[in-house]
């Protein structure tokens, strides 16, 4: 078993470059650290398109705080595009932006450009993408014909993601992100694909710091442009599988706190669905993985895969959990003293992995095939109900219905569909017994 006070692995850095005004740079946040350049033009205050700084004595109190508004972990634009791999320079354009000294909108696209080119650690000099943040509105009166007739002169820019068709970037591909009622009566134009989200407010749905960020559009929508611009930009392509295994093989192999959260991004989380264990955050899923996960789980535990599916930022893992629950398993039964029945559990896992790092994992299975294999739940329970027919109880009697929950079963036809019948669980569901 590894030391418990393991010494925390180095996450990947690379500092912020400031170039002019209000242009920075942000080399990739990966452990590869290369790869090619994108372009975000932001609208506004700089400082809410940045990371938020915290002075040194604050950032510590918010770490060892399990009390913070966890509402989402997702980075700002600039650090969250570096952390998929990319080099990303940021231009924020708001009111009064324009008209200063280098900064129209063709020379701040040179001068970004030129940045790339010159940073070592982008590995793409001859093409780049553009993602343009807000709508038109809430930029200057004509900034998008200057940013049109700029983005078209350029021919390094290749591709564009936006979240309004007002920007009308078609002359190459672009990819727009449409927002509920934005989406009405908007007909999708030629060399244009669109995306409509109906429970999003406003085109800022995407921006964490914004208050119309909305959780779940904004995550398809992300990967949606990461799958877009890889397609343009011919990268960057990780091993999704083998980041994956390497994590678990830290957690279950090598029983390694440190080395299990020096695959992940700098704010991850985990999230045991049917239980709500896990962790959000560095601080709290370093605790939970050292307190609750790595060293709780018995000698036997075992995976076995049953099937598994990549797609551009997600692992999605079908397998059989196995274990001899002979101590306190916190995050899979909470709390519950040890059994020593032998469990084989179907799981599910979904992993988002951000770059070459993960960013989250939601984990479901069937707590109910859980507790009836430890013998924790009954095979009837009492059926306060009429039946459909109107009967009731007779005197003394009462109705139960059979828990419609199957035990081991469960996992021997997820790993041979035909080694049992379906439909068991159909017939005899409810009897008639002495209420005592």
């Amino acid at each position: 078993m590894a030391d418990k006070q393991e010494t925390p692995v180095p996450l990947p850095s690379a500092p912020l470059v400031q170039l002019a005004g209000n242009a920075t740079l942000q080399p990739p946040l990966t452990r590869r650290g290369y790869g090619p350049g994108l372009i975000v033009i932001a609208p506004g205050d700089p400082l809410s398109f940045s990371e938020r700084q915290l002075p040194v004595d604050e950032q510590e109190k918010e770490n060892e705080s399990d009390n913070r508004d966890f509402k989402t972990l997702d980075p700002l634009p600039q650090k969250k595009w570096a952390e998929e791999g990319y080099a990303v320079v940021q231009l924020t354009f708001g009111d009064g932006q324009q008209g200063k000294e280098g900064w129209d909108i063709e020379a701040a696209l040179g001068q970004a450009i030129e940045a790339l080119k010159g940073l070592e650690a982008c590995d793409v000099k001859d093409r780049f993408g553009l993602i343009i943040y807000g709508e038109p509105s809430d930029y200057a009166p004509g900034f998008a014909s200057q940013l049109k007739a700029a983005y078209e002169s350029e021919a390094r820019l290749i591709a564009s993601v936006s979240f309004s068709l007002d920007w009308d970037l078609s002359t190459r591909p672009e990819l727009v992100h449409l927002a509920g009622a934005s989406a009405q009566g908007r007909t999708p134009r030629a060399n244009t694909r669109q995306h409509e989200y109906a429970s999003a407010t406003s085109a800022l749905f995407i921006i964490p710091s914004s208050g119309d960020f909305q959780y779940t559009s904004a995550g398809v929508s992300h990967t949606r442009s990461l799958s877009f611009l890889r397609s343009h930009l011919g990268g960057p392509v990780f091993d999704l599988e083998a980041i994956w295994d390497e994590h678990t093989a830290y957690e279950f192999a090598t029983r390694s706190v440190a080395q299990t959260m020096g695959t992940m991004v700098d704010e991850p989380y985990v999230n045991h669905v049917p239980v709500l264990t896990g962790g959000m955050g560095r601080a709290a899923l370093t605790r939970f993985y050292r307190e609750r996960f790595i060293f709780s789980n018995p000698g036997d535990a075992a995976l076995e895969l049953v099937s598994r599916t990549v797609g551009v930022d997600r692992v999605v893992d079908e397998f059989v959990f196995s274990l001899t629950h002979d101590r306190v398993v916190d995050w899979l039964l909470p709390g519950v003293p040890p059994t020593h029945k032998h469990l084989r559990i179907p799981f599910v896992s979904v992993v988002n992995i951000r770059g070459d790092r993960l960013y989250h994992e939601h984990i479901h299975w069937d707590q109910g095939t859980a507790l009836a294999q430890a013998g924790l739940l009954p095979a009837y329970l009492p059926f306060p109900y009429a039946l459909p027919d109107g009967r009731t109880p007779g005197p003394g009697k009462r109705f139960e219905y059979r828990v419609p929950v199957a035990g081991a079963e469960t996992a021997r036809k997820l790993e041979d569909a035909g080694a049992l019948a379906s439909n068991a669980l159909f017939d005899g569901a409810v009897r008639e017994v002495d209420d005592v």
